[in-house]
């Protein structure tokens, strides 16, 4: 257990912590002092991060970060447009299409099977107007 400690870098793990933070941080200024539905803030977040994953500036903070970076909606958007990218350059206009979604292929089937189980046990409610 000693030996799991001193590998830790304690750096990273600060870094990670302070730039995912901030993100949720911005989401939840978005939630509290805007009629954004939850809905909305999920496309924006997502989609800045595509935008900022295909122009190549997510790539730094997922670099200074890690998965502080990865983990939040940014970083979905982030590996969706990585994998268009990528797909592109290979199979074409495509490729453009399929390559998102195969590359977050993973993510997506999670975020599915345990949304259906946060259903089945929560009770939602709707935002106030």
């Amino acid at each position: 257990m000693q030996d799991f400690f001193n590998n830790l870098d304690w750096m990273m793990l600060l870094r990670a912590f302070l730039v995912g933070g901030s993100i949720c941080i911005v989401g939840q200024i978005l939630i509290d002092k805007t009629k954004l539905t939850s809905a909305r803030i999920l496309v924006i977040f997502v989609t800045l991060g595509a935008i900022l994953g295909g122009l190549g500036i997510y790539q730094k903070l997922v670099d200074f970060a890690g998965c502080g970076a990865t983990v939040p909606l940014t970083g979905f958007g982030n590996l969706l447009a990585k994998g268009a990218i990528k797909k592109a350059e290979v199979d074409g206009l495509l490729g453009a299409f399929t390559g998102g979604t195969a590359a977050a292929a993973g993510g997506i089937a999670a975020a599915i099977f345990f949304g259906y189980i946060a259903s089945l046990i929560s009770k939602p409610k709707m935002k106030k107007q």
